[in-house]
């Protein structure tokens, strides 16, 4: 699958081109919404997410509530609009409008600025916001629906805000995912959220912004998706490469990850064991799930850290581009804390990186043919493995 977006952070909408998607795949905008309202929740939320009340329009490649094969297209008002309608207007802009000039640490404006030869942030700022990350969403959305047929589910929690954490501990189960799902913080320890809250708290009361961890489990992923033959092939660079484009994401790890650097050999891998009930399996998970590029059967477990919202109530240290002067970064409305829609954002990107991956491994251009072919493989080394949860139909 192929996917563009479109649209800016103030602008009319946002849009998802989603190209290859298989025919014959369950999908109705209401599922879609689903994953938006998700995107939307979690404390240390600034004032945007009052105003918008993200809905999916379907505007191609669905009829009768089943995918048809061609390129779905999916579109996302921005209510806020309404408000910028001067200064984000596609003709003429007003004379009296002034220029954002004075850049933020730690986005994207001063690189864009000098790359696109622009004296004003907001031609860079608008594109490069995390409101992008609703078209996405809703695309993931898309994927997920493919997913279901094939027995995989993605789910995610907050491990981590600012300096309140909550040990990853094993393999989370999904009524651990429940709960971060109810959970204001998108955490399953209550204890931890409670924390996570207290420092959401203080920071909007100093005027700053925190970061955090996220983790993204997949589970009843079939051994074999991607490869090891090519670099762009594999699994584990294109599962970083998603999760490193989340706007704010700067580190990415599989399994124990960084962890693993400074253990011994006999301490880093997962012992291979066989039993008749079980299959091939393992007892530890260090790897989350990926050796050699590949899916190994057993469930994908994927953490990202995102940094501190650049966007502060106390702006930092800046030079106005104009004047050349010393100057404070300019304010835009921003969020105290987004690590909980950020990784509802991983969700979906990690969707869309496996959707495509079963797409490669099983073929078919409709939803059908590709179960076919699944089970078929699934057949074939079911002396070995035994798929970890149901295929739908």
């Amino acid at each position: 699958m192929i996917l563009l977006t479109a649209g800016e952070s103030h602008g009319k909408a946002v849009v998802a081109l989603l190209d290859g998607v298989t025919a014959g795949v369950p999908l109705t905008a209401e599922q879609i919404d689903l994953d938006l309202e998700r995107r939307q929740r979690g404390y240390g939320r600034g004032g945007r997410m009052k105003i918008e009340r993200d809905r999916a329009q379907i505007l191609s490649g669905v009829r009768g509530g089943l995918t048809m094969g061609s390129p779905v297209a999916v579109l996302i008002e921005n209510r806020d609009h309404g408000s910028w309608t001067r200064i984000m207007s596609e003709g003429a802009l007003p004379p009296d409008l002034d220029a954002e000039t004075r850049p933020r640490p730690g986005h994207g404006d001063l690189a864009g600025m000098l790359k696109y030869a622009t004296m004003d942030a907001r031609d860079i700022l608008e594109r490069a916001s995390a409101r992008e990350t609703a078209a996405r969403v809703a695309a993931g959305a898309v994927a997920r629906r493919l997913l279901d047929e094939l027995g995989i589910t993605v789910r995610s929690r907050v491990l981590q805000v600012g300096g309140a954490r909550t040990p990853p501990g094993e393999s989370p189960g999904e009524s651990e995912f429940d709960c971060a799902d109810r959970d204001p913080m998108g955490c399953s320890d209550p204890d931890a959220s409670e924390r996570m809250v207290a420092e959401v708290d203080r920071a909007a009361e100093e005027g700053c912004s925190l970061g955090g961890v996220f983790e993204v489990v997949a589970t009843g992923v079939m051994p074999g998706l991607g490869s090891h033959s090519q670099a762009d092939r594999r699994l584990d660079g294109r599962l970083f490469a998603a999760l490193g484009s989340i706007p704010g994401v700067k580190g990415v790890e599989a399994g124990e990850g960084f962890a693993l650097a400074g253990r011994d050999g006999t301490e880093a891998h997962d012992e291979i064991f066989f039993d008749g009930e079980n299959g091939l399996h393992r007892k530890t998970n260090r790897a989350g799930g990926l050796e050699a590029g590949m899916t190994n059967g057993e469930p994908l477990v994927l953490r990202a850290a995102m940094k501190p919202i650049p966007t502060l109530a106390r702006p930092l240290a800046t030079v106005d581009l104009e004047s050349l002067e010393p100057a404070g970064a300019f304010r835009e409305r921003a969020d105290v804390c987004a690590v909980p829609a950020a990784s509802v954002v991983a969700e979906a990107v990690v969707c869309l990186v496996l959707a495509d991956a079963a797409q490669e491994k099983f073929g078919g251009d409709t939803l059908s043919e590709m179960k076919h072919n699944l089970m078929g493989y699934l057949e074939r080394i079911g002396r070995f493995w035994h798929p970890r949860q149901g295929i739908q139909g």
